[in-house]
């Protein structure tokens, strides 16, 4: 690949598909996509027919993969990897217009999956039934793997350029905190087009050896099907699935037997948190990370689990609170569990840069390498994080007061006319910004000064919201967050 000028030099080679390469996953159903069954041999075989036919395409260049939740994309991914060439996940619903920036903005050349009608690439398919006589290995190369795109909410998506080096170190990482181990099978539906259900739900498990069930569309259903059928242990979702599992008792009790249920991507509802501890007899594991970090805090299997708290730093990762008021703007700022300030993480597991983007990749480091998340947290004297929300949108600045929205909409949550919320601050000639919630009911009409009042009675009277607003639903992403910018 021709590294663009936001990436940085490479680091030593390491190999990612580790239990893979080694020889595990020899059992007929170790890896499973929907309907489709395969051993770890059978999927090496396939995935060397793509790396040979990756080192025969025309030009350099990454290669851009269809990521579907099918067993040809798991192949597909593999074979990228096997042929040491950067992987550009492409999500299946996104529109021509983002799919050709994405394509153009990497510079990929070569598609692999289904041909949409507008993609001019040179176009390989993958066959589940091919195999290669040659011997799989990973070609030494750690430069970018992966080139993930972020969710474009600040302008274009910008292509996340992530090594096998640091894939690996967060992956180890979490090996320690869940304790996730070969023994393990591990269940979702998560998308493979983002760090949650390409990293973690396929590369960790073909790093640490556990079986592998993917379930195709994530419903209650399906989630009871891969314990109760395929023994998962280990079950990966979002708010948006646990928030259904909770809500179907049945589906929920089917996964006692499971050991961890892990949750991210957004905040946990506290009421979600509680049916799933009392229907499944334990409480989910919350965990934090960003594309541009892996995962870098979570709660521990053996630790405590709070609901609202996404745990401690993992392995190979440290954190930090910086104030960015204009008056002590980069100041730390004590772990009080109250003091509000920007987290800044440093470790092993972070991203190379933005593809082609080095003034947006110098923005995101302090001065002494500590990376910029924009997100606004708090951390308690055990080192436990909440994460109040992205600076920009979710740090309220009303009447003098900081206030973060993730705390009012726990609070709203609570309220038993309220299914959803997602807060917002406005412009306000007198407060700078009033607190407006939006809320999706959950069966009959609520009085919004009602609603005013229930916050208002359990956190302080300047968090409340000054405004109300009913709405049908919660414009959400492919991972369950909410896109508040289009509120």
């Amino acid at each position: 690949m021709a590294r663009g000028p936001g990436a940085v030099p490479m680091m030593c080679a390491m190999t990612l598909l580790a239990a893979l390469l080694d020889g595990g996953l020899d059992d007929p159903e170790a890896i499973r996509v929907g309907d489709t069954a395969m051993s770890g041999p059978e999927l090496l075989g396939a995935a060397v027919v793509v790396a040979d036919q990756i080192a025969e395409r025309p030009s350099e260049g990454p290669v851009a993969v269809l990521a579907e939740p099918t067993a040809r994309t798991l192949v597909a991914m593999v074979g990228a990897v096997l042929a040491g060439v950067p992987v550009v996940p492409v999500p299946p619903d996104v529109g021509p217009g983002e799919r050709a920036h994405v394509l153009a903005d990497s510079g990929a050349s070569l598609w692999i999956g289904e041909r949409p009608p507008e993609i001019t690439l040179p176009v390989r398919k993958v066959d589940l039934n091919r195999r290669s006589g040659e011997a799989a290995r990973e070609v030494p190369h750690d430069g970018p793997a992966l080139v993930l795109y972020t969710s474009g909410t600040t302008g274009a998506p910008k292509g996340v350029l992530l090594s096998k080096a640091a894939m690996g170190a967060g992956l180890d990482g979490l090996f320690d905190a869940w304790e996730w181990t070969a023994e393990d099978t591990l269940g979702h539906g998560l998308p493979l087009f983002h760090v949650h259900g390409l990293v973690l739900g396929v590369f960790g498990a073909l790093r640490v050896g556990s079986r592998l069930v993917h379930v195709g569309r994530p419903k209650p259903a399906s989630y009871a099907a891969a314990v109760r059928e395929h023994g998962a242990s280990l079950l990966f979702g979002v708010p948006t699935i646990w928030s259904r599992v909770a809500a179907d008792p049945d589906a929920a009790a089917a996964l006692r037997p499971a050991r961890l249920l892990v949750s991210g991507s957004a905040p946990l509802p506290v009421g979600v948190f509680e049916q799933l501890r009392e229907h499944t007899g334990q409480a989910p594991v919350e965990r934090y990370g960003m594309s541009e970090t892996m995962i870098t805090v979570s709660v521990r299997a053996d630790g405590e689990r709070r609901p609202g708290w996404v745990g401690v730093p993992v392995r190979g990762f440290e954190t930090r609170l910086a104030s960015d008021d204009e008056e002590t703007e980069g100041e730390l700022l004590p772990h009080d569990g109250e003091s509000i300030g920007e987290l800044q993480v440093r470790g092993a597991g972070l991203f190379e840069g933005y593809l082609g983007r080095p003034d947006a990749t110098a923005e995101t480091w302090t001065r002494d390498g500590w990376f910029r998340t924009g997100d606004a947290a708090v951390i308690d004297e055990g080192g436990y994080h909440r994460i109040v929300g992205r600076r920009s949108v979710d740090l309220i600045k009303t009447g003098g007061y900081r206030v973060g929205a993730g705390e009012i909409e726990t609070a709203l949550l609570e309220h038993a006319g309220i299914s959803e919320a997602a807060v917002v601050g406005e412009p306000d000639d007198d407060l700078g910004q009033r607190i407006v919630a939006h809320v999706v009911l959950a069966g009959e009409p609520v009085d919004p000064e009602e609603v005013i009042a229930f916050v208002a009675d359990r956190l302080s009277a300047h968090k409340r919201p000054r405004e109300v607003r009913v709405v049908d639903a919660l414009p959400r992403n492919a991972m369950g967050k909410v896109q508040k910018a289009r509120l």
